[in-house]
């Protein structure tokens, strides 16, 4: 049944793959230049649940099985930062996937931006890594009466992230075969608990066609880079469920000093101060069975380093910092990370989305404000 099911799938996705091309260029010949070197791609890909817990293990009946509707547009090079790259390409994945085990944990289905770009790029094929983050929807979660044993998933609605290394051939003038390993994980941000999440590791198979177009990259002399440092002062509020499972739902806040050095145009390196407030500790402790609990404790502050990847006006940023002074009194963890996800409004005004964490186990989630000055 699961097999013809995914056959099913498969077989309308290609249908649409062949037909919708023409059908949109015959109705409206005018928007053709939109579709210029825009593919529609189908993907099938199987592999494995990554082993986090051994309880979690005894839930999984089978492998992972997903199959996809891919749509991305490859760059041609019309600013600076599309030549820095490589020419990438961005789209949307929309993927419907099995989870291992249909009664526990459910079905999945994925929908999220990604941005992939070539690590090494021959005349007919490639090396290219992709970057994806979205959201997806479960149709099981965890349930104290009737689901007590999916104790990974805590909410229908969770955030997913992508990870794909793959080799990319063509196979013909329009059509590229696409085949690699893809990593996925999604959780709810401890948003609701359980929150454990999911990660499983694919071998995938694509096959992608370019409905419009194909247009050569152009080149033109870039911008000269102007480098020397910066300083970047950043507010943050967010709020989390705790490990106690507790029904309410805590604030949380967080203030940020930082020195960024701009060796290149796409890197930058950084180093800071920290301070957070987290109103579940007093909370948490009592879960734990610790007495001495003081209002102090809601602060923690450190010191951090930080790595920043720069396209045009985004950043990705992973900082890794260590408790000082004000310490975590609940877990009593040294280290602290942060992966950052930044827009430049203006040149002075950045807004981000960040999550803060204590190596794999996700703490919570902000949003941020940040001043460049």
């Amino acid at each position: 049944m699961k097999r013809l099911l995914l056959n099913g799938w498969i077989m309308m996705i290609m249908g649409t793959w062949i037909h919708l091309p023409a059908q949109v260029l015959q109705e409206d010949p005018g928007h053709a230049d939109l579709l210029n070197n825009v593919y529609i791609t189908s993907c099938y890909q199987a592999g494995f649940v990554l082993p986090e817990y051994k309880y979690f293990l005894h839930f999984v009946e089978d492998h992972v099985q997903s199959i996809g509707l891919i749509i991305s547009k490859k760059t041609t090079g019309k600013n600076d930062w599309e030549q820095i790259y490589g020419y990438p390409e961005y789209g949307f994945s929309f993927f419907y996937s099995t989870l291992g085990n249909d009664s526990v944990f459910g079905r999945e289905l994925a929908v999220y931006p990604f941005f992939s770009y070539p690590i090494f790029s021959a005349a007919r094929w490639g090396i290219f890594n992709q970057i994806g983050l979205g959201l997806n929807y479960v149709n099981r979660k965890f349930d104290l009466d009737n689901n007590y044993q999916n104790i990974v998933i805590g909410s229908k609605l969770n955030l997913r992230f992508n990870f794909r290394l793959e080799l990319r051939a063509q196979v013909m003038k329009r059509g590229l075969l696409h085949t690699g390993l893809s990593f996925e994980h999604f959780s709810n941000a401890n948003m609701q608990e359980p929150n454990i999440g999911i990660n499983s590791m694919n071998l995938y198979v694509a096959l992608g066609y370019c409905i419009g177009e194909l247009k050569p990259p152009g080149r033109h002399e870039l911008k000269p880079h102007s480098g020397g440092f910066c300083w970047e002062f950043t507010y943050a509020f967010g709020g989390k469920h705790t490990r106690a499972f507790q029904e309410n739902y805590f604030i949380t806040s967080s203030g940020t000093v930082e020195i960024k050095w701009k060796p290149y145009r796409m890197f930058r390196l950084g180093a800071g101060a920290d301070i957070f407030y987290d109103s579940s500790t007093e909370t948490e402790m009592k879960a734990l069975d610790l007495n001495d609990y003081r209002k102090q404790f809601d602060f923690r502050s450190g010191i951090h380093v930080s790595q920043e990847i720069m396209y045009s006006r985004v950043s990705l940023i992973i900082q890794e910092g260590i408790y000082l002074f004000l310490t975590d009194q609940v877990n009593h963890k040294t280290i602290y990370n942060r992966g950052i996800i930044r827009y430049a409004i203006t040149d002075h005004w950045l807004v981000s989305l960040s999550m803060k964490s204590h190596l794999h186990i996700l703490d919570y989630p902000e949003l941020g404000l940040c001043f460049r000055l």
